[in-house]
């Protein structure tokens, strides 16, 4: 049984990872201090560095928890593709899925704050780029094959057709938003429209 102290402890450090997220994604790494995150946090910063040895620790941790939603979100999507029965329906309610989640501001603002110090962290870009774009194109790619391998799908490269898929889907919004800001916004009207062209022209090329 979780003891009071463990309960204090965990809500503490869920507290920390709360505050610090806010911080960097607003300020970035270079701008954000222990002492802010504290101060958010409502802790002191001895328990921040109690539970986080340092500032580049921390910024790990925020960043590990963005992709762990990630493949959560994409994980069973992505199988129950495999066994569909209606795949013009599924896969737009898929890419329409897809679509929501990363124009979704903390997706882009996380997105934006891995290239921003991809230079200063290059194997925490890595990280973020194989459990993050490559694990979803991965996932996609797995259900390309069986979708081939019952011939509702003409593919030599599942790879390279997924990521097809989530850039016919995503290019549109999410490269306005890398380049403008997070002040740029879409209707779910008009994110869904991207899903469903994507989709038509997906399966134009890649339908058996």
């Amino acid at each position: 049984m979780e003891t009071q102290t463990e309960g204090r402890s965990a809500r503490k450090r869920q507290a920390i990872l709360e505050a610090a997220a806010v911080v960097f994604l607003n300020k970035g790494y270079p701008g954000t201090s222990m002492d802010e995150i504290a101060a958010l946090a409502s802790v002191s910063k001895q328990t921040v560095y109690k539970n986080f040895a340092d500032k580049q620790r921390l910024f790990t941790e925020i960043i590990h928890g963005g992709l762990d939603r990630i493949d959560e979100l994409f994980s069973g999507v992505t199988g129950a593709l495999a066994a569909t029965e209606d795949l013009e329906k599924d896969l737009t309610a898929l890419a329409r899925q897809f679509v929501a989640i990363l124009t979704q501001p903390r997706m882009l603002q996380l997105r934006r704050l891995v290239i921003a110090e991809a230079d200063r962290f290059p194997e925490l870009g890595r990280t973020y780029y194989e459990r993050g774009p490559e694990r979803v194109h991965a996932l996609l790619a797995e259900a390309f094959k069986h979708l081939a391998d019952r011939r509702l799908l003409a593919l030599d490269d599942p790879v390279l057709a997924a990521n097809h898929l989530t850039w016919l889907t995503t290019s549109i919004p999410v490269n306005k938003v890398m380049f403008c800001g997070s002040g740029e916004h879409f209707t779910p009207a008009e994110l869904e429209r991207y899903a469903d062209e994507a989709v038509r022209v997906f399966l134009a090329a890649y339908r058996r």
